[in-house]
């Protein structure tokens, strides 16, 4: 096999890959995850990372905009990135509802289609993290932030209550990629500070817990067998025997009464990194 044939089969690999990531986020109700679950992270990240009026901001893996919305709010111009367009649609009609314009663009997060140095500010709010090939996304993050401007994050972190329902629902999922790997490494802060390496300065990276509303295991575990497209997918792959479909109903219902506290609160880790591109 010459290397121009292994070169377009390893091309069309990728390409149908991220074609079944676009599908599994398009699956379900992920919008309904960032409005109910998580509104509040994307307001975190634009504060964390300063944006201001002006700004160009790119939002990376931005799904339906829980972060380029409050950074447009600021009035910095914002363009929002995603695989899944029907996750765009929806940031579009979001944003029109809130009287902000936001430039919505499908892209890969691994091949972001625009020039060096073209942002003062590049953000993810739990999205990059899910590009299977860490060190690709990260090089783009940086690659398209000017000298000196911000790089902002926020990912769960492996032990937080993301990365272990990811850690449960392993032995039911289909194997990664090759290459790939787990989404909550990025909430690994020596994982990203060895990603980013020193074309960035000024790192700060902090734990932080997010309030979510499910007080009952049950409400959980249906909600996102429901909304959340990789759980979805899990199930789906195992639907033909009924013992393991039981058996990963019980572990996520266990994973949701571990992290209920005595008040029946629950709260779910991530981890929050800005730091700044070098100017050498």
């Amino acid at each position: 096999m010459t290397t121009h044939t292994r070169t377009l089969e390893a091309t069309a690999a990728d390409s149908a890959l991220k074609a079944r990531h676009a599908a599994m986020w398009a699956l379900g109700d992920y919008p309904a995850v960032a409005r109910e679950v998580i509104p509040g992270l994307g307001r975190v990240l634009v504060d964390a990372c300063r944006v201001t009026s002006g700004q160009d901001v790119l939002d990376v893996a931005a799904g339906t905009g829980n972060a380029a919305i409050p950074a447009a709010r600021t009035g910095a111009r914002v363009v929002a990135n995603d695989l899944a367009r029907e996750l765009l649609d929806v940031g579009r009609r979001l944003a029109a509802d809130a009287g902000v314009e936001i430039a919505w663009e499908q892209g890969d997060a691994e091949a972001l289609a625009y020039a060096d140095g073209s942002f003062d500010v590049v953000l993810s709010c739990v999205g990059v993290m899910f590009a299977p090939h860490h060190q690709m996304a990260a090089d783009e993050l940086v690659r398209v932030v000017r000298p000196g401007g911000t790089v902002g994050l926020v990912s769960w972190t492996p032990a937080g209550f993301i990365g272990r329902m990811f850690a449960a629902m392993k032995p039911y999922a289909a194997p990664p990629p090759p290459g790939g790997q787990p989404p909550p490494l990025w909430g690994d802060e020596a994982h990203v500070r060895e990603l980013l390496g020193d074309r960035v300065e000024g790192l700060v990276a902090e734990k932080r817990s997010l309030p979510v509303p499910f007080t009952r295991p049950e409400d959980f575990r249906a909600f996102f067998k429901r909304t959340y497209g990789p759980t979805i997918v899990t199930y789906r792959g195992i639907a033909d025997d009924p013992d393991k479909v039981a058996a990963l109903d019980e572990a996520l219902l266990d994973l949701a009464r571990d992290h209920l506290d005595a008040d029946g609160h629950m709260g779910w880790e991530y981890l929050l990194v800005t730091a700044r591109r070098t100017t050498s």
